[in-house]
């Protein structure tokens, strides 16, 4: 089951060329990646990293830009987990324009699964694996 998030894109988003700066895709990526924890999993990221002691970080990004977004714009974004590994996670973005309903960007995101007072990659714990599982599907 995939999530989905609304974002508004900002002044502040756009380069000299009046559309959304690219890596701004992935700050918006993150944002969707934190706002799911929060809402599809039931807690907020910021629990996961202190209390739970357990970080996500990014080892490998692989994105297509299709469309190009502007300031007013809104784009939905679009998180679902691809692959649950032993130690690491794949989630699977896409993006579309909400004005036009165009497919603006889709991306895949490989994280690690780390323990925060370590910094070492570590099996994903079992209550982890069951929330993700019940969002695992096709690639977004």
């Amino acid at each position: 089951m995939a999530y989905t998030q609304t974002y508004a894109i900002r002044f502040a988003d756009v380069d000299h060329a009046k559309i959304l700066y690219f890596p701004r895709f992935l700050h918006y990526f993150h944002c969707a990646f934190e706002d799911f924890f929060e809402h599809a999993c039931g807690f907020h990221y910021n629990r996961v990293l202190n209390e739970h002691r357990i970080g996500f970080p990014a080892v490998h990004v692989d994105v297509d830009f299709m469309s190009p977004l502007r300031f007013g714009d809104h784009v939905e974004i679009t998180i679902e987990v691809e692959r649950i590994g032993n130690k690491s996670v794949t989630f699977a973005y896409r993006g579309r324009r909400v004005e036009t309903n165009e497919a603006c960007v889709k991306g895949s995101i490989v994280t690690a699964v780390m323990n925060m007072d370590t910094y070492h990659a570590i099996p994903l714990p079992p209550q982890y694996r069951a929330w993700f599982e019940q969002h695992l599907g096709k690639a977004v």
